[in-house]
């Protein structure tokens, strides 16, 4: 059974940092796409950053470019997702999601999620 956890959430202020985890069991992490979304109070889940499975691509929602950064520690089975430069519009519970293909921004093609975990950015 394939599980995702996700950390790091939290309160921050704007303009601050935070790095969120997602450890990975269950599989073999080397061959599994991996990539973060995000859902904000009364919107749908939108895509922010993913990362094949071989560590050589990646792909960020134009939102994030440039001040997000997905990486991935396979001796961990962890994926991270460092965000600077926060804004009150980077609110959201974020997911860590899995696919056993190459990258993808769209939610639906991921068959595994973890449980999310909250970031709120104050102004």
């Amino acid at each position: 059974q394939v599980q995702l956890v996700e950390s790091g959430g939290g309160l921050v202020q704007s303009g601050g940092s935070l790095r969120l985890s997602c450890e990975a069991s269950g599989y073999s992490f080397s061959t599994f796409t991996l990539a973060w979304f995000r859902q904000a109070p009364g919107k749908e889940r939108s895509f922010v950053a993913s990362i094949n499975r071989n560590n050589a691509n990646t792909r960020y929602a134009d939102s994030v470019e440039a001040r997000f950064t997905i990486s991935r520690d396979y001796a961990k089975n962890t994926i991270f997702l460092q965000m600077n430069s926060l804004t009150p519009e980077d609110t959201g519970v974020y997911y860590c999601a899995a696919r056993n293909g190459g990258l993808s921004s769209y939610s639906e093609a991921y068959d595994f999620w973890g449980q999310g975990t909250q970031v709120t950015v104050s102004s």
